[in-house]
């Protein structure tokens, strides 16, 4: 009888311990956001560059086209999740930058420069 007793000790306190703690919704999971400018090799900001970002899992890429200042963001990215971001404008590319699940930063900030290709 102490076994059975015992065991419903615990499955009460389980489930008290279940209801008191909640698992993380979907959306409440933690993000990250990459962020930055597109220059030119005189630093001036480039609107309308194309900056692409490759999940390394799923390899979907999203892309975003600078504002007037060069400026582009990405957000609600995986934190268990490489990825891999370029900048291109006409004939010019950046080199290529990786947002790593080793780095722990919630807001990651990478600035390119557009060198033209040769």
């Amino acid at each position: 009888m102490r076994k059975k007793q015992a065991a419903m000790v615990l499955f009460v306190c389980g489930v008290l311990l279940a209801a008191g703690a909640p698992a993380l919704a979907q959306d409440e999971r933690p993000t990250r956001s990459v962020k930055g400018v597109v220059t030119d090799e005189q630093e001036n900001p480039i609107e309308g560059a194309v900056v692409q970002l490759k999940n390394t899992k799923t390899l979907q890429v999203k892309s975003f086209i600078t504002d007037k200042d060069g400026s582009y963001y990405f957000h609600g990215l995986d934190t268990n999740v490489d990825y891999q971001l370029k900048a291109r404008a006409g004939n010019a590319v950046s080199r290529t930058r990786t947002v790593s699940t080793f780095d722990d930063r919630r807001e990651v900030v990478y600035n390119f420069e557009l060198k033209v290709e040769k």
